[in-house]
């Protein structure tokens, strides 16, 4: 089968292509797995990440991807769940233990034995994946494949993003980036939340008036003072700048949810901005999003077939996934980026 494999950790400019096209063998189901046929895979900033070490592959060379689409071409032995030819996907959520203390109250996602899609194990940017089935997700009718990639992991990352920030109707939200994440949290707050308030930071005017086109209630800069505190901020940007600008437009016993497994920026100077009086103090909070369980995807794809939400998506071939990369790494983004892996 086809595939794009990484074999080095390494810094991504506009002039490395850190992914490899290679011929491999297309992998055998084991007991309980099923083998998938891929229609489709999403590009995320994830990737970005594994790439350039900050949550680097256990081992090399590795097949990235875990916003995986597409039909059940064979089931392993035991595999019981889906028929051949079922359209399902996969998410970052490759496998938990489901028996630590974790797993046991409904938060695989913090399993020490966690397990991450096409980077713990090989994803999706190939034809074939293999994925225990009770780790893949049957998809809502009316969805394409391409709409239906992005709702796998910046959506469901989102959701639990949202969850977490314990809004309640009428409270105001910001939403710190507006990439692929964030413009399909907009469209689920306002349909979960009618009479909150939404404002978008973001560094381009693009986003801004892309935001505002969703039906965002105000949008400016990183640093640009909102017209109201917030109840609650999402940060779903790669740096830390916005971190601090975060804290300071919080309300008093506001939240801040930070949507980012690595941040990139380690620069001291940015976290020495921080004023604790004005940022930090009276009982504001921080909270980070690790992974998403199995639930959090199936709460998701539910909402997003009955609001519906659109994702916006921009489509490579599967061979052009280092320019997807390479454009995500210079901030080219309207909405998502998906692989398309069978023509």
């Amino acid at each position: 089968m086809k595939a794009m494999i990484l074999n080095q950790i390494t810094s991504l400019d506009a002039n490395n292509e850190p992914l490899t096209a290679v011929e491999v063998p297309i992998p055998e189901p084991g007991t309980g797995e099923i083998l998938i046929q891929v229609s489709v895979c999403g590009v995320c900033h994830t990737e970005l990440d594994e790439i350039e070490g900050r949550t680097a592959p256990p081992q090399l060379p590795v097949i990235p991807g875990h916003q995986v689409v597409g039909s059940v071409f064979q089931n392993g032995p035991e595999a019981t769940k889906f028929q051949i030819g079922d359209r399902v996907g996969v998410a970052w959520i490759f496998s938990a233990c489901g028996r630590c203390d974790f797993c046991q109250a409904g938060l695989e996602n913090l399993c020490p034995s966690f397990k991450a899609t096409g980077r713990d194990v090989n994803g999706g940017y190939a034809d074939f994946i293999v994925v225990p089935e009770n780790f893949v997700f049957p998809l809502p009718v009316g969805i394409s494949d391409q709409q239906a990639a992005p709702l796998l992991c910046a959506g469901a990352i989102g959701y639990r993003s949202l969850q977490l920030t314990g809004l309640q109707n009428g409270q105001t939200l910001g939403l710190t980036g507006f990439g692929a994440s964030a413009h399909l949290v907009l469209q689920l707050a306002k349909f979960l939340f009618p009479q909150s308030l939404i404002f978008v930071f973001a560094r381009s005017e693009s986003e801004r008036l892309y935001a505002l086109s969703l039906g965002a209630t105000w949008a400016g800069n990183i640093q640009d003072n909102p017209p109201t505190p917030l109840n609650a901020i999402i940060d779903s940007t790669p740096a830390w700048l916005p971190i601090v600008f975060a804290l300071k437009f919080l309300k008093p016993s506001g939240r801040l949810v930070i949507n980012a497994i690595r941040k990139e920026e380690t620069d001291k100077d940015v976290l020495s901005q921080l004023d604790y009086p004005q940022m930090l103090w009276l009982e504001k909070e921080i909270k980070s999003v690790a992974n998403i369980t199995r639930q959090d995807v199936i709460n998701f794809l539910d909402l997003a077939a009955r609001i519906p939400i659109t994702p916006e998506i921009q489509l490579y071939s599967l061979a052009q996934a280092n320019l997807a990369l390479q454009e995500l790494k210079r901030g080219k983004i309207r909405g998502a980026k998906v692989l398309v892996v069978q023509e």
